[in-house]
């Protein structure tokens, strides 16, 4: 009886070390990812706009006072369209002008033709000298001349009386008036800027440092600021060879692979730029654990739902993230929290089982 007593004491002490070493490895819940596959390196984001390729900046090709502007910012225009007018008194009076001339060569000229046939006629009859000839025929060439020069004022005249409407000779939009009713115009000065909405690309400020290492292989996606999820990719057409003297930044023009319909003149995008790399994964700064001069990250097994530390080589760190160039998979799972309190073998939950 009294061996019974002993033992059984013996027995509960065994079966509690026993507990309390099962105790001992609790099972952590922890944060993780899913290791993926990145061959794009990221290089920014900027903003820009949607503008057309071909844009021209329209002015009178005489001088005056602008009478009327016919159309508003944002109006469609087809050729042949007027921009505006001008006050054509002074293309008026020139013509009149002209025409006056023109009449009075014309008369001129008819008088110069009947002299020269009469002279012409009294030479043949013998009666008529040969130098009251050769003076009638000077004079006819003079005034024929006179009266081409005449016929060429009155159109010319004419020309300068059209050109006081401006008229566009492509469809386009009116993006921008540089004069206004009332304002006096030299020949030439801008008046209107006409885009052609036909052919559409995205135009971004590149900082100088970016835009000295772009290369033929870098791609831009194009997406709407509000719509982010309308997008297209696009190349570099062309690059300012100077940068603007006051942000320092350069500017690009992209072409766009594709237009969808929502890329109006003037719709704010962002801009992504990514160029291929050699494949790498980026994770959490948090999942990295530096150790012994190692540098590590927990992987799970997810079958086991254990951890083991894995040996990874660093391509880049910053307070954010990491970029790994080996040592982990596409499709494995990695801690991401409290990697400095875990065991290897270690039994853990993780954020998948949660869901």
């Amino acid at each position: 009886m009294n061996r019974l007593m002993i033992v059984l004491p013996v027995a509960l002490l065994l079966s509690a070390c026993g507990s309390d070493k099962e105790q001992a490895e609790p099972v952590r819940p922890v944060l993780s990812t899913l290791v993926e596959p990145q061959v794009q390196a990221q290089l920014g984001r900027f903003a820009g706009s949607i503008q057309a390729r071909f844009e021209s900046t329209l002015g009178f090709r005489v001088s005056g006072r602008i009478a009327r502007r016919w159309l508003d910012v944002g109006a469609q225009v087809k050729p042949g369209d007027t921009l505006a007018t001008l006050d054509p008194t002074d293309q008026q009076n020139q013509l009149r002008a002209a025409e006056g001339d023109l009449a009075k060569v014309q008369a001129q000229w008819i008088n110069a033709q009947a002299d020269a046939r009469r002279q012409q006629q009294l030479y043949d009859r013998g009666v008529g000298a040969q130098a009251q000839l050769d003076i009638a025929q000077t004079n006819l060439k003079t005034t024929g001349a006179a009266l081409e020069q005449a016929r060429s004022a009155v159109s010319q005249a004419r020309d300068q009386l059209d050109y006081s409407t401006l008229r566009t000779d492509h469809a386009a939009v009116v993006t921008a008036w540089q004069a206004e009713a009332g304002q006096t115009v030299s020949a030439g000065q801008a008046v209107v800027t006409l885009a052609r909405p036909d052919v559409k690309e995205a135009v971004i400020d590149l900082p100088t440092y970016l835009a000295e290492q772009l290369s033929k292989d870098l791609t831009f996606t194009v997406a709407l600021q509000l719509e982010p999820s309308i997008s297209t990719t696009a190349t570099l057409r062309e690059l300012e060879p100077q940068a603007d003297a006051t942000t320092r930044t350069r500017r690009a023009r992209l072409t766009l692979v594709s237009t969808p319909d929502t890329f109006h003149l003037g719709t704010a995008v962002s801009v992504t730029l990514s160029s291929a790399v050699s494949p790498r994964s980026e994770l959490p700064r948090s999942a990295l654990l530096e150790r012994d001069g190692k540098t590590q990250v927990w992987v799970v097994d997810p079958q086991q739902k254990t951890v083991a530390t894995r040996d990874v080589q660093l391509l880049e760190r910053d307070p954010q993230r990491i970029v790994l160039a080996s040592g982990v998979q596409p499709g494995e799972r990695v801690v991401t929290a409290g990697v400095n309190i875990l065991k290897p073998g270690q039994k853990v939950t993780f954020d998948e089982d949660a869901r």
